[in-house]
């Protein structure tokens, strides 16, 4: 589920934090700290699945609370609560793995309470709503759509409900791209993933890999960069982008799977957008030399880049 590039960010993330570290502490460090990225990975996208779950699940709330007026009306007596039957709900609701998720989680210890009533109240009062209900039937297509509707109109665009996200999840501004396409994907076919298998094992061995070797080999790859800071500073140089070349330079030399323009062109994106203004244009620069110099010499050695990505 987790794309290459967010793999990539959670490697670089880990090795910045270790560069402000006094070496790599304790043994299995840089692994725990890479493990810990993904785990608030998976973290916020349960949290989003049980917020819109929360949101369709009100209306029974609701009715006990209209119902339980001193003098309810008759409006009152006869809120439809069709959604709290929706089918897919119910999918995500006897999803053992999900399930599993929020309770680790906490995630009813951590909702807002109020954020959540005021989302089902804009989902009672929309039309959306009320043709949903106005139906007796129940088809997938619909089923489907009220719950997108809850995520993608209701809760995205909504402010409070960013900055709550933004107050529990400091990755939220890394993460909450792709958490949003991957929730949107579950609701489009749902059961298509299991949530504790956020990462694949291929993918987990890529990132334990690509880690490993920046660590290690990381004389070895200053090696190659260094002599192509002529006119610059190595010292100088922001620490995010040395990481980020050491790690290009290492794809470059170890993961014969991965074609050179990839590599190239993600640390580029990588670079404009978690470091300075010039750091793309610099990184290209560097990687792209360093690249032709391993062809020209022969010590690039790609295999199959069918398998890149």
């Amino acid at each position: 589920m987790i794309s290459r590039r967010n793999i990539r960010v959670k490697v670089m993330q880990t090795l910045y934090t270790l560069s402000t570290q006094d070496g790599q502490g304790k043994p299995g460090e840089p692994q725990r700290l890479l493990q810990k990225h993904f785990d608030q990975s998976r973290d916020l996208l349960q949290y989003l699945l049980y917020f819109v779950t929360e949101v369709a699940g009100y209306a029974e709330t609701d009715s006990f609370q209209r119902r339980s007026k001193h003098l309810p009306s008759q409006e009152d007596l006869n809120v439809n609560t069709k959604i709290a039957g929706n089918e897919l709900l119910w999918t995500l609701k006897e999803d053992t793995a999900l399930a599993a998720q929020w309770e680790m989680g906490q995630s009813m210890h951590r909702i807002d309470r109020d954020i959540l009533r005021k989302a089902y109240q804009r989902l009672a009062e929309s039309p959306e709503y009320h043709t949903y209900i106005s139906t007796e039937t129940r088809e997938k297509k619909s089923e489907r759509a009220i719950l997108e509707y809850i995520f993608e109109e209701l809760l995205l665009p909504d402010e409070s409900f960013i900055a709550h996200l933004e107050e529990l999840f400091p990755n939220w501004d890394d993460d909450g791209e792709m958490a949003v396409q991957l929730v949107q994907g579950y609701l489009q076919k749902p059961g298509s993933f299991r949530i504790d298998q956020f990462i694949s094992a291929e993918k987990l061995q890529f990132a334990k890999s690509l880690l490993a070797t920046v660590l290690e080999k990381h004389e070895q790859l200053e090696g190659y960069i260094h002599p192509k800071l002529k006119n610059w500073d190595a010292e100088r140089i922001a620490s995010l982008d040395m990481i980020l070349m050491k790690m290009g330079v290492a794809e470059l030399l170890f993961f014969e799977t991965i074609p050179p323009k990839v590599t190239i062109n993600e640390y580029i994106e990588l670079a404009k957008e978690y470091s300075t203004a010039q750091s793309g244009q610099f990184i290209n620069g560097i990687l792209d030399n360093i690249h032709k110099d391993l062809v020209q010499s022969g010590q690039l050695h790609k295999t199959d880049f069918r398998k890149g990505a």
